[in-house]
């Protein structure tokens, strides 16, 4: 019973797969509109909002091992574009395929296995409690293998000015006339010199003139 109490059939994600009654090869087939549940998505970067409705297409098939669903998400990511820092939204897709074994299946369908791989397989199977599944974990699992790592408003966003933080979307234009300060330098370096040669050409020529008129006389 303290497995049975974990799940709640009143929990919108949470399934009964007791009409399926057992039998491989029955289907079921389900469509449900739930609130999206906390923390949906990559925290800080994008995701469904808490509350926001999330789609559900569900098709349960029974087999000799336990039920296997088969499903896709639908519902509307919210996040922040990487490059320009502005709001963006997505409609989201994520579809995913799991199987939840009944509790007993290794002793009515196959051997059992040894401990160790007995103990490697339990840490990747989800079991169904009397009849009942919670597909939380595997929705969660979906919707962020479904969404981008690195979101963008749009695939050719040019970002921010990396100047002065402007939107470079909204001025394409936009550019700031700057120079390099060790051109600047050698700028400063090249008019000094061309002063100290006009100095020269201004005054350095006169006295040489008097020179040469004082030894002609």
């Amino acid at each position: 019973m303290a497995l049975n109490a974990r799940l709640d059939h009143r929990n919108p994600l949470v399934f009964d797969t007791h009409e399926l009654g057992r039998r491989p090869g029955a289907l079921q087939r389900l469509t449900r509109t739930i609130d999206a549940p906390g923390d949906l998505g990559i925290q800080g970067v994008i995701g469904v909002p808490e509350g926001a409705p999330v789609e559900l297409e569900l098709r349960l098939e029974s087999v000799m091992e336990g039920v296997l669903v088969t499903g896709t998400a639908r519902a509307s990511a919210k996040g922040e574009c990487v490059r320009c820092l502005e709001p963006l939204e997505q409609v989201l897709e994520a579809d995913f395929q799991e199987m939840f074994s009944y509790p007993d299946a290794d002793d009515r369908n196959r051997p059992k296995a040894e401990p160790a791989d007995d103990a490697e397989e339990d840490e990747d199977t989800l079991p169904l409690e009397d009849g009942l599944f919670d597909l939380e974990p595997v929705l969660r699992d979906a919707v962020v293998l479904a969404l981008p790592m690195q979101p963008v408003c749009q695939d050719d966003c040019p970002g921010l000015c990396s100047e002065c933080g402007a939107r470079l979307a909204d001025d394409p234009d936009h550019h700031h006339d700057a120079v390099d300060i060790r051109w600047a330098a050698l700028q400063g370096l090249a008019g000094s010199l061309e002063d100290g040669e006009k100095d020269e050409m201004s005054g350095g020529a006169l006295p040489s003139a008097h020179a040469d008129e004082k030894q002609e006389k």
